[in-house]
């Protein structure tokens, strides 16, 4: 439970200093905020409003006023049956506020929000710490977060692990793909699977904004060919990383793939 001199609450006006606070937030918070969208944009973001994309800036402040802690996200609808997903860009909270239920409250406003916007679910993406490489673990262990700890957390939260080979297709190394992320998702309703359609949907839509159609399309396309084109992806627990970087470990299989 939230400690109650802790408030959350909707930012709306991007001239709002919550906006820069939450940015700072996320700075500190991260082990490579360059790779994460850039604090000057939450205004523009938070006042886009459309039928397929409504970006949202939710913070938590203490009784002083601070911003200990944030998250933003984004409400995703979809043609048809498939409905469509919020995406979690990315949540943090404070090192002084951690341990005090700040990110739980963050993550179950924000399914609240997802529910009442008649959406399935709630995806995000997070590094898995096996695939990442020891500088990239030691400048994480600085910023005060164990990477096995926050996996746990993300699955003690309720997200799992979508079991296919997913990275972003920008942000890594000389902007090719980033590939030591999981997708993660959380379904409103139980479930063991989730439609491949939703995850290539939502991410198609989500990647619009800076890939422009064209590409989303085909990023979320190359996806699903990855995925074998398969009706529904298994969800495995959060802790663990897709099966696809793990069955060629130790030899020349899947983990290797460029």
């Amino acid at each position: 439970m939230i400690r109650t001199d802790v408030q959350l609450r909707h930012v709306t006006d991007p001239d709002d200093p919550a906006v820069e606070a939450f940015g700072r937030v996320q700075e500190t918070s991260y082990y490579a905020p360059d790779m994460l969208i850039p604090p000057e944009v939450f205004g523009h973001l938070i006042t886009r409003r459309g039928p397929q994309r409504e970006d949202r800036l939710l913070v938590a402040e203490n009784a002083q006023g601070e911003v200990v802690g944030g998250t933003l996200y984004a409400l995703l609808p979809l043609p048809g049956d498939v409905r469509g997903a919020g995406f979690n860009s990315f949540m943090a909270v404070t090192r002084a506020a951690r341990g005090l239920g700040v990110g739980r409250a963050l993550h179950a406003a924000t399914l609240r929000e997802v529910r009442a916007a008649g959406l399935a679910g709630m995806f995000a993406d997070s590094v898995h710490p096996l695939r990442q490489d020891p500088a990239d673990r030691a400048a994480e262990a600085a910023t005060g977060v164990d990477p096995v700890a926050r996996r746990t957390a993300l699955h003690a939260l309720g997200l799992r692990t979508v079991d296919l080979p997913y990275w972003q297709p920008v942000g890594g190394p000389d902007g090719g793909p980033l590939k030591d992320l999981d997708l993660l998702y959380q379904p409103l309703a139980p479930a063991a699977t989730v439609p491949l359609a939703l995850v290539t949907g939502v991410l198609r839509a989500y990647w619009t904004g800076w890939l422009g159609a064209g590409r989303a399309g085909r990023e979320a396309q190359a996806l699903a060919d990855r995925a074998g084109n398969v009706p529904g992806v298994p969800l495995r627990p959060g802790t663990e990383t897709a099966s696809w970087w793990t069955a060629g470990e130790g030899s020349s299989g899947q983990a290797d793939r460029p």
